[in-house]
């Protein structure tokens, strides 16, 4: 992912107004983010933990959503195997977010949701930056490009569905 400003993150948001992408946090190390190494900038607010931001190229456009810690926790099926970059985390490390829909949809309360590693560091968990406390990267034949590129693939139709 290249760079990005402040500005261009605010003015990417798709599933909120204008006033509350003004008013939302920005990433405290966002100067540092190693963004060669991102497929997607996400955070958590850390004055409200229920609450995450992703932020990716998708199209040729920047796309930022809002996402909401779901209050129904993780199903009991669920294996704590996050659905973009299949990390494993097992316990609190995987959170099933929400994310309400862009235009008419999402102000019609409709959302799309997804397991995700909680603290939304897909792109370094896959690239080996970043280790699991618990947990791990599941051993694979696929090399790291194509781990890469199944993740992006994996965030750009979680993002598709926003705006159907």
């Amino acid at each position: 992912m290249k760079s990005v400003s402040e500005h261009e993150i605010r003015t990417s948001f798709v599933n909120c107004s204008k006033g509350e992408a003004k008013r939302l946090p920005m990433p405290r190390s966002l100067k540092e983010s190693p963004w060669a190494d991102l497929d997607f900038l996400g955070w958590r607010d850390p004055a409200a933990p229920e609450r995450g931001y992703l932020v990716a190229e998708h199209g040729d456009q920047l796309v930022g959503v809002t996402l909401r810690l779901s209050s129904h926790r993780r199903g009991l099926l669920h294996s704590g195997l996050c659905s973009l970059c299949l990390t494993t985390h097992p316990g609190t490390g995987v959170s099933l977010m929400a994310a309400r829909k862009a235009g008419q949809a999402g102000r019609d309360s409709n959302s799309v949701g997804l397991y995700v590693c909680s603290d939304l560091a897909c792109s370094l968990y896959v690239r080996g930056k970043k280790v699991p406390a618990t947990g791990g990267r599941l051993r694979e034949s696929l090399s790291l490009e194509e781990q890469i590129d199944r993740t992006t693939a994996n965030l750009t139709a979680f993002l598709g569905k926003l705006f159907r």
